[in-house]
C-alpha cells in the first residue's frame, strides 16, 4: 500500500508517522486507517509539488507574477555563478555538517534545506535545483522513491543527485533500483567523499577560481 521499503516502514512505525503495535511475538500490525491518511498526506505533497513545477513550466518571461523569468531548461534565471544546491536530510547533524563543507568549500552555491522527503519534493518543484543530496531514509517519502519521482519528471534531467546514507551495501539492497548510476556517500566518509563529488557536479556552473581553490 505504501510502496515502500520494509525498514522505511519500521523508521515510520519508530517515528510515529504511523499508529502500530508490537504482538507477542514482536510482529508489528499498523493501523490501515493511518496508512491510508499518511496516504492522503504524501498524495497531496506530491501534487503540490508537481503542481509547482507545471506552474514553472508554463510561466514565461514578462509573466509579471511567480519566479524570474527562467534562463535556460525551464530553470529560474539568476546569475550564472550561483548554482542551487538542495539538500533533503532529517538529522540535524548531518545538515549542520553539509552546510558547514558547502560554506567552506563552495561559498558561491545557493544552499537549501528539507527536513523531509514531502517538503523536499515541494521545494524541487519550487526551486528547481542543479544539485540534489538526498538521504534515502527519509520522513514522509524515502529517498529512493523520491528519487523515482523526479526521475519521471523531464525538468529535473539536468539535476545533479547524490545521495548520502548510514546504510552499508547491504543494507542498501532494497533501493537499487533508485541507486543506479547515482554517486552515493556512506555517512562516516561523508567530509572525506562530499566535496569531491560536489566539485563534480557543480564544475559547469563554478568559476575558474572557485573550481582551482576548491580542488587544492
Amino acid at each position: 500500500m505504501l510502496g515502500l521499503a520494509v525498514r522505511s516502514v519500521q523508521l515510520m512505525v519508530d517515528r510515529g508517522d504511523l499508529t502500530a503495535w508490537k504482538t507477542p511475538g514482536g510482529h508489528r500490525r499498523i493501523s490501515r486507517s493511518s496508512v491510508e491518511a499518511w496516504t492522503a498526506q504524501r498524495s497531496g505533497a506530491m501534487a503540490q509539488g508537481h503542481h509547482r513545477i507545471e506552474r514553472l513550466r508554463a510561466e514565461g518571461p514578462g509573466s509579471g507574477h511567480g519566479p524570474a523569468p527562467r534562463a535556460r531548461a525551464g530553470r529560474p534565471a539568476r546569475s550564472a555563478h550561483t548554482p542551487r544546491l538542495l539538500v533533503i536530510e532529517d538529522s540535524v547533524h548531518f545538515q549542520n555538517l553539509v552546510s558547514l563543507l558547502v560554506g567552506q568549500e563552495f561559498p558561491g552555491v545557493e544552499l537549501h534545506l528539507a527536513h523531509d522527503g514531502i517538503v523536499g519534493l515541494a521545494m524541487c518543484g519550487q526551486l528547481l535545483p542543479d544539485v540534489l543530496i538526498v538521504d534515502i531514509l527519509l520522513p514522509g517519502i524515502d529517498g529512493a522513491t523520491l528519487i523515482t519521482s523526479l526521475r519521471s519528471q523531464p525538468q529535473f534531467a539536468q539535476s545533479k543527485l547524490i545521495v548520502v546514507t548510514s546504510l552499508d551495501e547491504e543494507q542498501r539492497a532494497p533501493y537499487a533500483f533508485a541507486l543506479a548510476g547515482v554517486p552515493v556517500v556512506h555517512k562516516p566518509d561523508l567530509v572525506r567523499q562530499l566535496p569531491r563529488l560536489l566539485r563534480e557536479a557543480l564544475a559547469e556552473h563554478l568559476r575558474p577560481q572557485e573550481s582551482n581553490e576548491a580542488g587544492s
